[in-house]
């Protein structure tokens, strides 16, 4: 009640003083004129001299133009400068307050009418040069840019439902599709049914015809982040209907939905620009030639450059490899295993580093089943992969020849990096007191060593055998020299078993550990194909077992074609032999020596000898202890 009291006392003490200044100045004026209060009583003291000078105005013209001084001109810095063009381009009524300057009244059609000139301010009068305009120019389109910003960032948050943090960040990204959307809702200014209305309507209708909220929730579903979003919309140029398009056909060629992003952003901006027609093609004409239907989403996830090839770079691509006498199966599977092959690289890349596996004495044919077998050799770098390596091996003492052995049996170590991987197993051997002439001949012949982890494999082997099979640190490098293939082996399934195997035969510690020293082949052998061996070597030949212990290479050869038809030929002769004599030699050599043994025995049963002694051991020539390793069958 009381401020409806001080309303009412206001507003008539107002309509009071109004109507005595009416009849003063008009006095034959009988109406009474109700001025409207619109702002507090100092706007209205300022509104009451201002209708005084009117009236002394017209009373004295003359006297008016006489004394007449034009408005000052307002020197306005920067700062002010750049706030007056932005309150002059918003669009959205301003917070008012009582006493305000530029007031918007409910007549006003927007808050610019109630704003001063620029021109006033700025002091634009057309003597400024082009620079300045230029300048205005900028700052005109930076505000209106942002402006719609707003305008897509309130489109997402009211219509699309998303938070305001997700809303900021993709219309951060989107400096294109901002553009794009000032640009169309400028151009709707020219059409009829859009010539009266404001920017801000037009920008919407832009943002709505294009369905962007819906592709922008569509994409989220799809598991894509606000960073790719916004790349792949601002990769369509304004036509969002391609993506949705280009993403549909992804996913019937078996695309996951984690790479197709990859595939938009990895792939070029011309995907959106090519028919589906063009993409189906090049997809059949890969699987003609050996790429199976189901693999066709993994290689294009993997290198979705090829979708920005033409059909002739297809082909010429495709033709590449069929011409080192690939088939197409192995084109299909070596482009599964490595599917950059036939994308990423360019073809002064690919024909440079296929000249440079020729030198290792390799023809076109086994190059194109090196890249068959390993594909992944193609993505390493020479100047950074390839010839370090081989200066290392070089240094090794490794021949040509043997590096050609090591790229066709483990190619994958050309990929290695030296540093990290290579050079501290090298360094390890080294410490072990294996020369470097040794260490060379090792990768040759077992490759695979340089693959091992050297914390996971290489060194705990190297502690078993000095700790549990008794191996002494004076032949530990003798025993890896010898058989490099141990550092391959598990100790829980391997060798541990066949130690303890050893063991349970009555074998002691330490002869196990000459035993390895002498045949370190011993702990890699299948324990269930040693078990026939010993038991036909105790119970059937009778022998003892420090036989057994003296040459332990006798578990290396076969029973069945070597050890039985020597026993039954010593039988049938009554001679014998030991085990070394037994089996490390040819047949013919065999033969011979049982008969020199049996024509002994004939003339010591005649009395021409005095005593029927062996003959010293002879030594037993390389040759004959490499007939061992023709008879490893029993090795898994």
């Amino acid at each position: 009640m009381l401020l409806h009291c001080n309303v009412s006392y206001s507003t008539s003490s107002f309509s009071l003083i109004s109507s005595s200044l009416r009849r003063q100045d008009h006095p034959d004026q009988s109406q009474d004129i109700v001025i409207r209060r619109r702002h507090n009583a100092r706007s209205l003291s300022l509104y009451i001299r201002h209708n005084r000078d009117l009236k002394l105005n017209k009373d004295n013209p003359n006297e008016s133009q006489e004394t007449f001084v034009p408005p000052p001109r307002h020197d306005v810095d920067g700062d002010d400068r750049s706030k007056l063009l932005e309150l002059s381009l918003v669009t959205r009524r301003t917070p008012q307050f009582p006493g305000s300057i530029y007031a918007q009244s409910a007549s006003d059609a927007d808050v610019a009418s109630s704003l001063p000139s620029l021109r006033k301010f700025l002091g634009s009068d057309g003597d400024d040069d082009g620079d300045s305009e230029r300048e205005m120019i900028v700052k005109a389109l930076e505000i209106r840019r942002k402006v719609t910003k707003e305008i897509i960032k309130e489109s997402l948050v009211r219509k699309g439902r998303f938070g305001i943090t997700y809303a900021t960040n993709v219309t951060d990204r989107l400096g294109n599709f901002v553009d794009h959307v000032m640009i169309e809702a400028a151009a709707m200014k020219r059409l009829p049914e859009f010539s009266e209305s404001r920017f801000n309507l037009r920008a919407r209708t832009v943002i709505e015809d294009s369905n962007f909220v819906p592709l922008v929730r569509w994409l989220k579903h799809n598991e894509f982040s606000y960073n790719r979003i916004a790349k792949i919309i601002c990769m369509s140029k304004g036509n969002l209907d391609s993506i949705r398009t280009m993403i549909e056909w992804l996913k019937t060629i078996h695309v996951k939905s984690e790479f197709i992003g990859v595939a938009f952003l990895r792939s070029g901006g011309n995907i959106l620009q090519r028919s589906r027609e063009e993409l189906d093609d090049i997809v059949e004409y890969l699987e003609s030639n050996g790429l199976r239907r189901d693999w066709m989403g993994f290689v294009v996830g993997r290198c979705p450059e090829l979708l920005s090839f033409s059909m002739e770079e297809v082909k010429r691509r495709v033709n590449f490899f069929l011409q080192m006498g690939m088939n197409q199966n192995d084109f299909g599977t070596m482009v599964f295993d490595y599917p950059k092959i036939i994308g990423y690289f360019s073809f002064e890349e690919m024909e440079k580093k296929i000249n440079y596996l020729k030198e290792f004495g390799l023809s076109t044919e086994e190059v194109g089943r090196l890249l068959a077998f390993k594909p992944h050799i193609m993505g390493c770098s020479i100047e950074e992969r390839w010839k370090p390596l081989v200066k290392y091996f070089y240094y090794l003492g490794i021949s040509k020849e043997g590096m050609r052995r090591i790229l066709v049996v483990k190619p994958i170590l050309y990929c290695t990096d030296l540093e990290k991987t290579i050079a501290p197993k090298v360094r390890f051997l080294q410490e072990m007191g294996i020369p470097n002439e040794a260490i060379g001949n090792m990768l040759v012949k077992f490759p695979s060593l340089l693959t091992n982890s050297l914390y996971k494999k290489i060194r705990p082997v190297v502690i078993f055998l000095l700790t549990r099979a008794g191996v002494t640190q004076e032949n530990i490098g003798k025993v890896i020299a010898m058989d490099p293939a141990l550092l391959g082996c598990s100790i829980g399934t391997k060798l541990e078993p066949n130690m303890k195997y050893y063991i349970s035969l009555g074998i002691r510690f330490h002869q196990l550990g000459e035993m390895i020293a002498d045949f370190p082949m011993l702990l890699r052998y299948n324990v269930d194909n040693l078990r026939p061996k010993y038991r036909y070597l105790r119970r059937t030949m009778i022998r003892p077992l420090q036989d057994l212990i003296e040459f332990p290479r006798f578990f290396s050869y076969s029973l069945e074609r070597r050890i039985i038809p020597r026993h039954t030929i010593m039988v049938q002769n009554r001679v014998n032999f030991k085990l070394r004599y037994m089996l490390a030699c040819t047949d013919e050599e065999f033969e011979r020596r049982v008969k020199e043994k049996v024509e002994r025995r004939e003339r010591f049963e005649a009395g021409l000898d005095s005593e029927d002694s062996q003959p010293l051991d002879e030594n037993i020539s390389d040759t004959e202890f490499a007939l061992t390793d023709s008879a490893e069958e029993d090795l898994t």
